[in-house]
């Protein structure tokens, strides 16, 4: 494709610009106000103790957290700081692959696209793994592209950087090396790259980058490769799933950008199987991992942030489209542009309605129900902990655990009683505090008295708070009193 010169104003470098400036201004005030979802909260204590890696997930999420809380404090803004910065350089690196491997009109459309995603344009404030999965993921492309548009062997050293950073981030970034092997096998031209000793030495780069992963897990009995590796094909085959996983990726690129993500496809596909590098180099980058999420369909539900590293190639799939649509031009256009539009509204408002409800309405169904609340629960346990001389904080489940640890940080311990893995880069609970009382709080639908009961046996029931949004019930959240016991009472793991 010729590089046309007579861009629109909307596809120019420039407004590109202002629009991921003003992008990253909402993103920074939603990222600075609104509340923790749990996940979040759980990833702010990993930011708190740096470690080579966690039970979940490699490290880099919980070093990022760490890096932001050094600059501006153990605050929502600091844990998710790095997020919102690096989303910019996503965007930077998704328009130079695609100006390398196709032109800036695709280049153009490619960034308007990701940003109009749902799950990128609104996910990207969230400090989950899938932030520096889609980041590094994204650059390895990029580092690719430009491996194959300048044929220098040294851009395999990059490529090596990006994907032992992006092992750093999230396990699913095995599947993109399988997708660079198989383009190494089928693109012409691109098996002569065997013979670089630069390629051999940035596969041995991305393995270094990872050996804190696989020390970690070696002194931990390899409990998060048993946690995530396990769900593969885990269960009955079933099809109740997969329209499911498929309907949610549609709905996450953004439904009117979908149907040219998939004609544009088609498009490179064809041009693939011709053995075209640069097609190549998108379709088969993105197929085994999509190959893995729609098995795990078949068997189990796919979450829906798991398809986010391929976002960026399914962009420049719409883009290719989009961009030379074969004499529907004007039709097209139109479409992407509202498809744009309303996807860039939609984040717009969801960030708005994160940090101030619209409505609470629509209660646990709205997405953003697990930010609410919390405030007020804090203080109604923090008059009850005053009332009976509690001196710490028992949960059974992660994510209730994160968001009372950010709640009393400094004030109360916080100690969940089960999957104490979760918590081996904290330092241990001061055994002087289970000779105490102590309050066992928890979501009324995951209530494990009757566990606590076995061991503490009188376990009073002290209250049932209501957790809600503009008046509307989201859940129940149960205090027990403890009376004291002379050691921390660890129970059974069992998933939050």
């Amino acid at each position: 494709m010729s590089d046309r010169q007579d861009l629109p104003v909307y596809l120019r470098p420039a407004f590109l610009c202002l629009f991921m400036l003003a992008l990253t201004a909402l993103k920074l005030w939603s990222a600075a106000n609104a509340w923790f979802v749990e996940d979040e909260a759980y990833y702010r204590l990993w930011g708190q103790a740096p470690a080579l890696s966690y039970y979940d997930h490699p490290p880099m999420i919980g070093w990022w957290a760490w890096a932001g809380q050094q600059l501006v404090g153990d605050t929502f803004l600091g844990t998710r700081l790095a997020v919102v910065l690096t989303s910019v350089l996503g965007s930077l690196a998704l328009w130079r692959t695609a100006l390398l491997l196709f032109d800036r009109r695709v280049a153009g459309w490619a960034v308007l696209f990701i940003n109009a995603s749902i799950l990128v344009g609104v996910g990207s404030i969230l400090a989950t793994p899938d932030a520096p999965s889609v980041l590094f993921w994204g650059l390895t492309l990029w580092a690719m592209a430009e491996l194959y548009r300048s044929q220098n062997a040294n851009w395999w050293l990059a490529v090596g950087l990006f994907a032992g950073l992006g092992l750093l981030s999230k396990y699913s970034v095995l599947f993109l090396g399988v997708g660079i092997i198989l383009w190494l096998l089928w693109a012409r031209g691109a098996r002569r790259w065997f013979f670089a000793w630069q390629l051999w030495a940035g596969g041995a780069l991305a393995l270094a980058l990872f050996l804190p992963v696989l020390y970690w897990n070696h002194l931990h009995d390899w409990v998060s490769f048993y946690k995530q590796f396990g769900r593969a094909g885990r269960g009955d085959w079933t099809s109740k799933f997969i329209f499911e996983f498929l309907g949610a990726l549609l709905g996450l690129i953004n439904t009117l950008l979908a149907v040219p993500a998939i004609l544009g496809s088609g498009r490179l596909g064809r041009r693939a199987l011709g053995r075209d590098g640069g097609a190549a180099l998108i379709i088969l980058t993105v197929l085994p991992f999509l190959a893995y999420l729609v098995f795990h369909s078949l068997h189990a539900r796919v979450q829906a942030n798991w398809p986010a590293p391929l976002f960026p190639a399914f962009a420049i799939m719409a883009a290719v489209f989009v961009a030379y649509p074969n004499g529907w031009d004007a039709w097209w256009r139109r479409l992407s542009m509202a498809g744009i539009a309303l996807g860039v509204a939609v984040a717009v408002v969801i960030q708005i309605h994160a940090v101030t409800p619209l409505t609470g309405t629509l209660a646990r169904k709205d997405p953003t129900f697990q930010l609410r609340g919390w405030p007020e629960i804090g203080n109604e346990i923090r008059s009850i902990a005053d009332r009976t001389g509690a001196a710490f904080i028992a949960t059974t489940g992660y994510g209730l655990n994160a968001q009372l640890a950010y709640l009393f940080k400094d004030k109360l311990p916080v100690i969940q009683l089960n999957e104490r893995i979760r918590y081996v880069m904290l330092p241990p609970p001061d055994p002087a505090l289970f000779g105490k009382r102590g309050l066992y709080v928890t979501v009324e639908r995951r209530d494990r008295i009757e566990r606590l009961k076995e061991i503490y046996g009188d376990v009073k029931k002290i209250a049932s708070l209501t957790r809600s949004v503009d008046g509307t019930f989201l859940e129940h959240i149960i205090v027990y009193e403890l009376p004291g016991l002379p050691v921390l009472p660890l129970l059974p793991d069992e998933d939050d």
